[in-house]
């Protein structure tokens, strides 16, 4: 932990002292010299301590701003996948121009907190583009019940998204049962959904899904895609619509 810390100090420090001290390379200098840099360097850091915090600020910015940059990268290097799969729900405006995509599980807490912020924000917004993505992480129920949400996109993409809402605001054990008991509800063939969930269409788009999220470095869900912005975990509503607006400008 102390030499991660002095690392952390030592990159910092250089950071702010520009690129000549920046430059200076350690092993080129002779014992004595080294001796004489460090204790300089000691003696400044115990009469200016405050230096230390901002050597650190700084090399935590700097490190934001490579992380962000990276997943900028990932996004653009994923596009088609993430707004034009083929397979995914596509809601909100279909040619809007800002796209939420959405990672979900239907089990879990979180993407039910999220689910009327998501709905609003479109309410609000008449060109924002939703595309959800099932990416089921918290075992064989969440599995199934995704399988289930492909599926029923599959055979009739217009009452998908009743079925999303009954599932996502199911307050109970979300099944297996009760999911196609859902799907029944809102108007689905239960025997054929069964049918297309079952099959290994349904399977190899579901592992796209994971293989997607993976490259994207999702370990949780919600996690959601604005723009070149990845969002991992759970937003209000006011987070979210400048998420869409920062996303909007810079576009523009």
């Amino acid at each position: 932990m102390r030499r991660t810390l002095t690392g952390l100090l030592c990159a910092g420090i250089l950071a702010m002292t520009g690129p000549a001290l920046a430059e200076t390379d350690l092993t080129e200098m002779s014992p004595a010299e080294r001796d004489a840099f460090r204790n300089e360097v000691r003696d400044y850091l115990m009469e200016n301590p405050e230096v230390i915090f901002e050597a650190i600020q700084i090399l935590e910015q700097r490190r934001e701003v490579a992380a962000q940059q990276a997943d900028r990268d990932i996004v653009q290097a994923n596009i088609d996948a993430l707004l034009n799969d083929g397979f995914s729900y596509v809601g909100g405006n279909p040619d809007g121009d800002v796209t939420i995509v959405e990672f979900l599980d239907y089990r879990c807490g979180f993407c039910k907190r999220a689910h009327p912020v998501i709905q609003e924000v479109v309410d609000r917004d008449p060109n924002v583009r939703l595309v959800t993505k099932d990416f089921p992480i918290l075992g064989p129920d969440s599995v199934r019940a995704g399988r289930i949400a492909l599926a029923a996109v599959e055979i009739d993409p217009e009452r998908f998204l009743d079925l999303n809402d009954e599932m996502m605001t199911y307050q109970g054990n979300l099944t297996e049962q009760v999911a196609y008991r859902l799907a029944g509800e809102v108007g689905y063939d239960v025997g054929k959904l069964r049918e297309i969930a079952g099959s290994d269409l349904i399977e190899e788009r579901l592992q796209q899904n994971y293989q997607l999220a993976q490259r994207l470095g999702l370990q949780g869900t919600p996690a959601f895609v604005v723009g070149n912005e990845i969002i991992r975990g759970f937003l209000e509503v006011d987070d979210m619509i400048a998420a869409v607006q920062d996303a909007r400008g810079a576009q523009n």
